[in-house]
C-alpha cells in the first residue's frame, strides 16, 4: 500500500479511537459523550442525511467517505465536500436545532459513533475542548468548499477527478477503491460518458491502471501528478491545522452501546438502520 503522510488524517489508525475529532479529546471530556454512542456501520450509496432533514444525529465516521452534495433544480448533483473519520456529520448541529442544505451520501462504507444532536449539543456546552474540535472542523470544511468551488471553476475534468480520487483514497488506505463511474459523475457533476473519456486519460498516464466492476485501482504517485495544485495545497493546508490546532490522539477505546447498520433500500435510497448486537 502507498505511504501516506504523516500528517492530518493518518495517526488516526495508529489510535484506539479511529475518529480525528474524538481522538482529540482528552478522556473527560470523551467521557461526557461515550455513554450516548451508538456504533453504526453504513453501505455505500446509503443516504445519512437528505437536503432539507434536520441536523439529528451527529455521525462521528472511523472509517468511509461521505460525500456532501448538492441538489441542483434542474435534478442534477455535484458534490461540494468529502469526509471521512477527519470530520463529523452534523456537528454544526452544536450550534442549535437546524436543517441540512445539502445531501450526504456514503461513497464508501464505513462505521461511525452516532449521537443525538441534544446529547452532542448538552456535552459541548460543558466541554470547551469539544466547542474546539467543532470549530476546527467547520474551518477545515469552509477551507474545502473554497477550494472544490475555484476548482471546479478553473481546472479540467481529468485534474478533478485526479483530486477526488486522491480524496477517497485518503480515506480508503487501499489502492483499490470501490467507487463506481456512477459515483464519479455524481462527484464531478459531469455526464457518465464524460467519466468514461477521462478515465482513459487517466489510464494512459498510468495514474488509472485498471477500472472494472464498481472498483478503480489506482496509482497513487502518477495520480498526484495528474491532479490539479488543488489537491495538494488544500490538503496540506488542512493537514497543517489539524496538527497545529487539535491535540495528539489520545490511545483510548470509546465504548458503544449497540451496532447497526445504514442502508439503502430501493431506486429510491431511502435509508434505514437495522440494530443488531454490538461487541
Amino acid at each position: 500500500m502507498t505511504a501516506r503522510s504523516p500528517e492530518g488524517i493518518a495517526p488516526v489508525q495508529r489510535t484506539g479511537i479511529g475518529n480525528r475529532l474524538l481522538a482529540a479529546l482528552p478522556p473527560a471530556d470523551l467521557g461526557l459523550l461515550t455513554p450516548y454512542f451508538q456504533k453504526v456501520s453504513f453501505e455505500p450509496d446509503a443516504v445519512l442525511v437528505r437536503s432539507g432533514d434536520e441536523l439529528d444525529p451527529v455521525y462521528f465516521p472511523h472509517s468511509g467517505a461521505i460525500a456532501f452534495m448538492l441538489d441542483m433544480p434542474d435534478g442534477q448533483t455535484v458534490a461540494t465536500t468529502l469526509m471521512g473519520r477527519e470530520g463529523a456529520l452534523a456537528s454544526f448541529s452544536v450550534l442549535g436545532p437546524s436543517h441540512s442544505s445539502v445531501t450526504a451520501v456514503a461513497r464508501v462504507g464505513g462505521t461511525a459513533s452516532l449521537i443525538s444532536a441534544a446529547r452532542f449539543r448538552a456535552a459541548a456546552a460543558q466541554s470547551a475542548a469539544i466547542r474546539n474540535v467543532v470549530q476546527v472542523h467547520a474551518r477545515a470544511v469552509l477551507l474545502q468548499l473554497q477550494h472544490v468551488a475555484a476548482c471546479n471553476a478553473l481546472h479540467r475534468v481529468d485534474g478533478r477527478m485526479a483530486r477526488w480520487l486522491l480524496q477517497l483514497h485518503d480515506r480508503v488506505l487501499d489502492d483499490l477503491l470501490p467507487v463506481t463511474q456512477e459515483a464519479l459523475a455524481q462527484l464531478l457533476g459531469v455526464r457518465r460518458t464524460t467519466v468514461t473519456l477521462t478515465m482513459n486519460k487517466l489510464r494512459e498516464v498510468g495514474a488509472v491502471p485498471s477500472d472494472r466492476r464498481g472498483f478503480v485501482e489506482i496509482d497513487r504517485t502518477r495520480l498526484e501528478k495528474a491532479a490539479c495544485d488543488c489537491y495538494a495545497l488544500m490538503q496540506s493546508t488542512i493537514d497543517r491545522m489539524y496538527c497545529q490546532e487539535l491535540p495528539a490522539p489520545q490511545p483510548a477505546h470509546a465504548p458503544f452501546r449497540e451496532s447497526a447498520i445504514v442502508t439503502s433500500d430501493g431506486a429510491g435510497g431511502e435509508s434505514r438502520a437495522v440494530s443488531r448486537a454490538g461487541k
